[in-house]
């Protein structure tokens, strides 16, 4: 189905680079006025049951969706309660389709609604990641398994590095300073592995103190960067997943973190989740761990859906609901609780300038990711080859992402 188009209102514009992705073709509806006929709470239920059903696509497909559903064929939203949705998604962390749910939910019936849309939302694909989880535990070892695998692999290295470039080249633009943070990120990520959460908060940090400088740190000056500096430090223990905790807890706290980093793209998760599951606790491997990524780019729903797989993976149905509302937790929050602050504050220069240097850090860190990853990934020529002609593929022929992988796993078959 191809991807509605969106409108943006001269009063309301759309805010982050997700949101340049909106165009300008819709209804005439601007004038702020309540929608045209609500439903009672039961109808959105059932819509986005629906839409976390056959809502293929992406985020930005998603999105589009719900803007030709809600606001231009029923009336439910008016417009500029919609793009409010947006821009909030575009200035918190989190898969910008799950926030946009919850920003409707939230709008009807509070932080309860928010709850309740979420979860509508995030069920179809949690069932349908978590069956292909259990298939997968039991029969990963047979040969034509290995073989898909072997083809999808390639496949989704490149659609990794596709959204890196795409995510950078929408958030830095022509900003020297935001390509220096992505390719300092992506270096630092590819070299070691490391965890780089106190990478992104220092990246946001930075923009904030080169775009909007707080008054004190302008009377400062460069000795200012020093509260910022201990800050990123003092925020240092509290994202590190303690190895002494038992597995269910060390696994929320990986994907609480993972969560609270989704700058611009949930592919963004992937340095995070590697980190966390394969390097430090060892739980899945490389492999494994694409596979993953792989099962949350094929189905329906965000793509941070993949937490569902690996949590199965790793401690079976208990793993699999603790990873999948660990990883939404923050994202939950950061509607439900500053949401109509931050939609009165989105234009406030230190927060677009956080945003803006927490995005460029994550798309380096998805490009330093790609690289980590794909020394186990591509290892033949049969590999390199999938994963070039899936390059040409999404750069030439725009092909869907879900069609691609089905296309590597046939040519795993073909080829392993």
């Amino acid at each position: 189905m191809r991807n509605p188009k969106l409108r943006r209102t001269a009063a309301q514009p759309a805010a982050g680079p997700a949101a340049a992705k909106i165009s300008t073709e819709a209804d005439n509806r601007t004038d702020g006025a309540g929608p045209a006929a609500v439903p009672g709470f039961s109808a959105y239920l059932r819509y986005f049951l629906g839409l976390g059903t056959w809502g293929f696509g992406g985020p930005i497909a998603s999105v589009g969706y719900m803007q030709r559903d809600l606001v231009e064929r029923r009336g439910w939203l008016t417009e500029a309660e919609f793009l409010d949705g947006v821009a909030l998604g575009q200035t918190m962390p989190g898969p910008l389709a799950a926030q946009v749910v919850m920003w409707v939910g939230f709008l009807r019936k509070g932080w309860a609604g928010a709850l309740a849309t979420a979860a509508a939302f995030i069920a179809p694909s949690f069932l349908l990641v978590l069956a292909v989880a259990v298939i997968y535990a039991r029969y990963s070892g047979l040969a034509v398994v290995q073989s898909l695998f072997y083809g999808i692999a390639p496949a989704v290295m490149a659609i990794i590095a596709i959204a890196a470039w795409k995510l950078a080249r929408l958030t830095n633009r022509r900003d020297t300073r935001l390509w220096i943070i992505s390719a300092v990120l992506a270096v630092v990520t590819a070299v070691s592995g490391a965890e780089i959460a106190v990478l992104f908060i220092a990246a946001g940090l930075l923009m904030i103190a080169l775009d909007a400088p707080p008054r004190w740190l302008r009377r400062s000056g460069p000795a200012g960067l020093l509260p910022a500096a201990a800050l990123a430090r003092a925020a240092a223990p509290w994202l590190v997943v303690t190895a002494s905790a038992v597995v269910l807890v060390s696994l929320g706290l990986v994907f609480l973190k993972a969560g609270a980093f989704i700058f611009g793209s949930g592919l963004a998760i992937v340095p995070f989740l590697r980190e966390g599951v394969v390097a430090q606790h060892h739980w899945l491997t490389s492999r494994q761990f694409i596979d993953a990524v792989a099962m949350g780019l094929i189905t329906p729903g965000p793509v941070v859906i993949t937490a569902t797989f690996i949590g199965y993976l790793v401690a079976g149905l208990p793993g699999a609901l603790v990873a999948t509302t660990a990883i939404f937790i923050p994202i939950y929050l950061g509607v439900a609780v500053p949401g109509r602050w931050f939609i009165r504050h989105r234009d406030h220069p230190q927060i677009k300038a956080f945003v803006k240097g927490a995005t460029a850090a994550a798309a380096g860190a998805i490009a330093g990711a790609v690289v980590v990853l794909s020394r186990q990934t591509i290892t033949d020529i049969p590999t390199a080859a999938i994963a070039a002609v899936s390059l040409g593929l999404l750069l030439w022929r725009k092909i869907p992402e879900p069609a691609l992988v089905a296309l590597g796993a046939i040519a795993g078959i073909l080829l392993h």
